[in-house]
């Protein structure tokens, strides 16, 4: 749940949310890391639905619908397009852990965004895609583009990977005074897909990202409890490695990624997810995720300036333009996030799945380190089904 994104309202779920819509990826039984042109079209289904909570009541309820579709235009072409819309509604924290929005109401928000990819393929060993990506929302409009360059070795065991990305974003808030502030951020991404063995295959991406522009929360900014730097430098590094167990004929896919930026903000995330195959076309994977993290230079704990009060932090009124917030996802903490996936495969393509997970976030839960005091504990769930067809 790292905050590696501001945008005009806290994102309710971070990085379980960006993980939850994300599309599924194929984990073969058999080592690869081919580039090979799909020779099939897939159109895929997926409906979310997300809630987050604190001991003191529910906070953010997440509706989600997408579409997906990979089609082969020709032996060389391949284009894609998806879909999403997203009802958002619920309270957004005041500071800290106070339930309410930063007027006194709930958020009733809905997000719309689609994205185009277009793939060329070259002699077999070389893909370049590109791909555009618009979202718009109440307060929020983003405008993106992304250009990655894939190549293989000439024996298919080895696949390099440079992307590049920018996205263009306006804020407008609708509660508070009314301004309109942008933000934009470029990312790049380099990576290596390794076949270690007839079983294994490993990667290593190394991924780097400049945020410059409006980077507060103008919600809880109008009260003068968020004030965050224009500028943010981010870097992670991911790991991955599968390995397919024949005599079982599951998989066991595990990852490790470190995240760092220029806010001090630094977190471990260690995942394993084992896939089995089961009869009559039937799958199970559950999953395991744990994440430790520091807490922003600029984070404050709930101790609150001895004039003011709540929310105010310690020192306010002799540095009011100074650097600070109190969102609790820039807090130290540690997470685990269980969860379990059911797949059932079909003939002719059909593909049914379901998907539950559960999020829970305590300060007490961080290793390398303190945890941020005096937070309630935060508590997330998901669940997706899906349906996709093959033709």
């Amino acid at each position: 749940m790292t905050d590696t994104t501001t945008r005009s309202k806290p994102a309710g779920g971070g990085a379980l949310l960006a993980a939850a819509l994300a599309l599924p990826g194929v984990v073969p039984s058999v080592a690869q890391a081919q580039v090979t042109v799909p020779n099939a079209t897939l159109v895929q289904f997926k409906y979310l639905y997300y809630k987050d909570y604190q001991p003191s009541g529910d906070r953010m309820k997440v509706s989600s619908p997408a579409l997906y579709m990979l089609a082969p235009i020709t032996d060389e072409w391949v284009f894609e397009i998806g879909a999403v819309s997203d009802s958002i509604s619920g309270a957004s924290p005041y500071y800290h852990t106070v339930l309410s929005g930063a007027s006194g109401r709930g958020i009733e928000d809905n997000r719309t965004a689609a994205d185009v990819t277009v793939t060329k393929y070259f002699g077999g060993r070389t893909a370049v895609s590109l791909r555009a990506a618009y979202s718009t929302e109440d307060d929020y409009k983003s405008r993106a583009f992304g250009l990655t360059v894939r190549h293989a070795s000439s024996d298919q065991n080895t696949t390099l990977t440079f992307g590049f990305g920018q996205s263009n974003d306006d804020v407008f808030p609708t509660d508070g005074p009314q301004f309109t502030a942008t933000k934009k951020t470029t990312d790049y991404i380099i990576g290596v897909t390794q076949v270690l063995s007839p079983n294994d295959v490993g990667q290593a991406n190394l991924y780097y990202a400049k945020q410059k522009g409006y980077l507060t929360d103008p919600y809880k900014a109008f009260w003068g409890i968020d004030n965050r730097p224009d500028t943010r430098d981010q870097w992670a590094a991911m790991f991955r490695w599968n390995h397919f167990f024949e005599g079982a004929d599951a998989s066991l896919r595990s990852s490790y990624r470190y995240y760092s930026d220029d806010w001090k903000v630094k977190a471990h995330t260690v995942q394993f997810e084992w896939a089995q195959a089961l009869h009559d076309g039937w799958t199970l994977t559950p999953s395991l995720r744990y994440t430790t993290q520091s807490a922003a230079e600029f984070y404050y704990d709930p101790v609150y300036d001895p004039l003011l009060g709540a929310p105010f932090p310690p020192g306010y009124l002799a540095n009011p333009n100074g650097i600070y917030t109190s969102d609790q996802r820039l807090s130290a903490f540690g997470a685990l996030t269980p969860g379990v996936k059911v797949a059932k495969a079909f003939g002719k393509g059909w593909l049914v799945d379901a998907k539950a997970e559960y999020y829970e976030q305590r300060s007490n839960w961080r290793i390398g380190g303190e945890g941020s005091p005096g937070l309630e504990t935060f508590k997330a769930q998901m669940y997706q089904v899906g349906v996709s067809k093959k033709f």
